[in-house]
């Protein structure tokens, strides 16, 4: 009993450092991100714009923006821009026309 409560503070301590995410496990959590993104895209020769807007864990949500050309012929290939949700904790991305939005200097 004793070695148990000698090692209660141990195993404590390795329970929370085993909760904090590699950098690698951010790197790739944020391609997984980007590729869902590009594919949920109406646009081609999509790139993203700008960094990532993550919002808390309570939210769960990322947003990116998106920049691309409109394949529609009666668009004639002009530059447009989507906004993209992606939630965090099923991996899924939607996609919502963003070209009323206006780059702050």
């Amino acid at each position: 009993m004793k070695r148990i409560v000698a090692l209660m503070p141990a195993l404590l301590l390795s329970s929370m450092l085993a909760q904090a995410s590699s950098a690698e496990a951010w790197k790739k959590s944020h391609e997984t991100m980007v590729q869902a993104c590009i594919n949920a895209s109406h646009l081609s020769k999509v790139r993203v714009l700008g960094d990532a807007i993550e919002y808390d864990d309570t939210t769960g949500y990322s947003v990116l923006l998106l920049e691309g050309r409109y394949p529609q012929r009666h668009m004639q290939n002009q530059r447009g821009r989507e906004l993209c949700l992606f939630q965090r904790s099923s991996g899924r991305a939607s996609v919502s026309e963003a070209d009323k939005l206006r780059w702050v200097k």
